[in-house]
């Protein structure tokens, strides 16, 4: 069985005819614009939190953190695809 393909799909070079319409994808921008503004600030909350909970307990990280940080990280690099048309896949909760 071959697994699904999960490359993102690149945009067209530059000048090629747009897939959809571009206010759509404006609109698209901006909304992950604010949402990635977001999750920047839960990655900023949770490096204290992190910090702080391996101060008291001998340097050990909390792996709930941890995961959680590499999910968040992963879905930052989708939007950044997103966001500068490297890829036309939305990441969630617009994912197709």
């Amino acid at each position: 069985m071959s697994e699904p393909n999960t490359e993102p799909r690149v945009l067209p070079e530059p000048g090629g005819p747009p897939k959809g319409s571009i206010w759509v994808r404006g609109l698209m921008m901006l909304i992950f614009a604010i949402l990635i503004g977001l999750a920047q600030t839960v990655l900023h909350a949770l490096t204290v939190v992190q910090f702080v909970l391996m101060v008291f307990d001998k340097g050990k990280p909390n792996a709930q953190i941890a995961s959680f940080g590499t999910s968040l990280g992963g879905w930052l690099a989708k939007a950044a695809a997103f966001q500068t048309a490297q890829s036309e896949a939305k990441p969630w909760p617009f994912e197709a």
